[in-house]
């Protein structure tokens, strides 16, 4: 029984493989053209610091440090390169510079891609998995895979075909019985580790690149899984396209499903060419394994410089050897096979036309990223805890200040401030996570040009305001109605307003601070310190501020907001019982604690927090400018 089901699984696994390869070569003859992938003495290096101790002081100087040290290869159409070696041996730094995406740093060498350096034409015909599957966790398979196509592919499809064709990745990937479960993160159950990194390949399979990078992409995984992922990114190849990924240790049987190999060594070429044949090079020159072992393992240890027991030296003189074989025997051999590829170089019937920048229009972008980021945020916005913590709070407010009214003044002034200080706090504290936690997520879509940074930025505070103003009006709701403030819709509507922009305010604050600094402990500790100035120099507690710390106050978004508060509920000239059973009456604008704030010049706090709303916001986005 259980070889018959093994058997009827290796037929349904050989039919989607047909199927794949099938749809995939019909795909890519009618959209993306063939790339040869070529890189010749391709070097990496960056600046780094070093102490040196002369004596008792210390003192740094710069140095360049090699990361990557005469890199040369070539990847047909077809054909699927391994870049294998150990941790630090730089093959990602490799991968992220054939891919366009290594950024600092001096990048030496040449990289063309049909004889062509790199451009935004290019950039949209390149797919590039990260070893991180960097995903919505609340979102499901299909919802990932359809905003994805609505974003990357380009208006020559409709709306309908997008759809069709995330579909038809699913179904390439083997995906449909989970096209409909979450990703899921750490907190939330979701699918498998393979299915993950299945969904990743099909975010890039959606654009049908020319070449298609891939960075550790059985990390994780299980030999069945590995395989099954390196099945399918085989059988993509044969459709035509030029695949390349990292692999750290690749079982025997991954190992022999490699086209091309190239072995590094920290940063230094050991071996370039077909896996089959690597065995036998460096059995030519003195080095083989003693017992029968997985090939991969063994040119690990040669790159680790460990083949047997040898003493230290010998193993620096083995390294020395084999980078020297190198040279000799595979160097010389490769430069020349790359010199003749140039005549017979496959011609890009693009030509020099430059593809748009962009794959869609930027109220395309907006609307999408605004419905994607509508549906990711909402389990987050609206958690159990964060509606438990706003009814409790505005019960127990509303509870301590139950229908206090204008002869217990300074009672309904404290409310006042509370409310303004407790909702400069809340939207602020929340604001500074929003673009920290999506650095990776921004970093990897801006990366593959998938949409502008400004539409991103604008359906991120669009996407954001229901939280912002649904929380805090169902808060004042309930606190005003059981507090003593004035009764009328009027007072209510205008108490809100402006409770509701000073939370706009706030939120902009925190955005600011979290984009610049990328840092959430950092960015909680500002807000703490920001967050006690604001409220000490709100004017409540301090009446008499020395005049050479006064200009705090301008920058307080709780004292603006303080003082709104108080014109939505006083004006200028009304009275207060203030002489107890005598029946005087005095001025609220005399009151000590509103006095010091004032109920006049309501207009131009309106004015200031406009412009701390806006400009808060324009430094948030200049913020993000430098990681997008």
């Amino acid at each position: 029984m259980a070889e018959e089901l093994l058997d009827i699984e290796a037929e349904t696994m050989a039919a989607a493989a047909d199927q794949l390869e099938a749809t995939a070569t019909a795909l890519f003859k009618s959209s993306n053209r063939p790339v040869i992938l070529k890189f010749v003495d391709v070097v990496y290096k960056v600046k780094s610091q070093k102490e040196r101790k002369f004596l008792k002081n210390k003192s740094r100087s710069d140095e360049n440090l090699v990361i990557l040290n005469g890199i040369t290869g070539m990847v047909q159409p077809g054909e699927m390169l391994a870049i294998l070696g150990p941790s630090g041996s730089g093959k990602t730094t490799l991968l992220t510079a054939l891919g366009g995406r290594l950024t600092g740093g001096r990048l030496g060498g040449t990289i063309t891609y049909n004889g062509k350096p790199f451009s935004n034409s290019m950039k949209l015909r390149i797919g590039f998995v990260t070893q991180e599957d960097v995903l919505h966790p609340r979102l499901t398979v299909t919802e990932t895979l359809v905003f994805t196509a609505l974003l990357r592919l380009p208006n020559s499809f409709s709306l309908e075909e997008k759809i069709a064709n995330a579909e038809a990745v699913i179904n390439q990937l083997g995906l449909k019985k989970c096209k409909n479960t979450i990703i899921g993160d750490q907190f939330s159950r979701g699918i498998s580790g393979g299915e993950r990194k299945r969904v990743s390949i099909g975010q890039e399979m959606l654009i049908n690149p020319s070449l298609l990078f891939l960075d550790e992409p059985t990390s994780g995984l299980d030999s069945t899984t590995a395989q099954r992922i390196l099945s399918i990114l085989l059988e993509l190849a044969k459709g035509g396209r030029t695949v390349a990924l990292t692999i750290h240790q690749p079982s025997s049987r991954l190992f022999y499903m490699f086209h091309k190999l190239l072995l590094l060594s920290e940063g230094n070429p050991l071996y370039f060419g077909h896996g089959s044949t690597a065995m036998d090079h460096f059995s030519s020159i003195g080095y083989s394994p003693s017992f029968a072992m997985n090939p991969a393992d063994f040119l690990l240890d040669l790159a680790n410089g460990i083949p047997s027991d040898e003493s230290p030296k010998e193993q620096i003189l083995m390294k020395e050897t084999v980078i020297s074989a190198y040279k000799t025997s595979i160097y010389e051999k490769l430069k020349g096979e790359l010199e003749e590829i140039r005549d017979r170089e496959i011609i890009d019937e693009l030509g020099n036309k430059e593809l748009e920048r962009w794959p869609t229009t930027w109220w395309q972008q907006f609307t999408v990223l605004l419905k994607r980021g509508l549906k990711e945020r909402k389990h987050e916005s609206f958690s159990i805890y964060n509606i438990t913590e706003i009814l409790i709070s505005a019960v127990f407010t509303g509870s301590l200040w139950w229908k206090s009214d204008i002869s217990h003044l300074q009672d309904q002034v404290g409310l006042l401030f509370f409310m303004s200080g407790f909702w400069a706090i809340f939207p602020l504290m929340q604001a500074i996570f929003t673009f920290p936690q999506e650095r990776m997520m921004l970093q990897k879509e801006r990366s593959s040009g998938m949409y502008r940074l400004s539409s991103y930025f604008m359906s991120r505070i669009v996407a954001d305001l229901p939280m912002e103003l649904i929380l805090p009006t169902s808060f004042i709701t309930i606190a005003y109605w059981m507090s003593g403030l004035k009764p009328t819709a009027l007072n209510f509507l205008h108490t809100l307003s402006v409770l509701l922009y000073g939370v706009l305010v706030s939120q902009g604050v925190g955005l600011a601070i979290g984009s610049v600094l990328m840092d959430l402990k950092k960015a909680a500790i500002l807000c703490s310190v920001l967050v006690l100035i604001f409220l000490l120099a709100g004017g409540f507690y301090i009446q008499h501020v020395p005049t050479f710390i006064s200009w705090i106050k301008y920058v307080s978004v709780t004292g603006y907001t303080f003082k709104l508060l108080l014109g939505s509920q006083f004006k200028p000239n009304e009275t207060y019982p203030c002489g107890g059973e005598d029946g005087v009456f005095c001025k609220v604008e005399d009151f000590p604690s509103v006095k010091a704030v004032g109920l006049e010049r309501q207009f131009v706090c309106v004015v200031a927090m406009g412009v701390m709303l806006v400009g808060y916001r324009l430094i948030a986005y200049l913020g993000l400018m430098r990681i997008g």
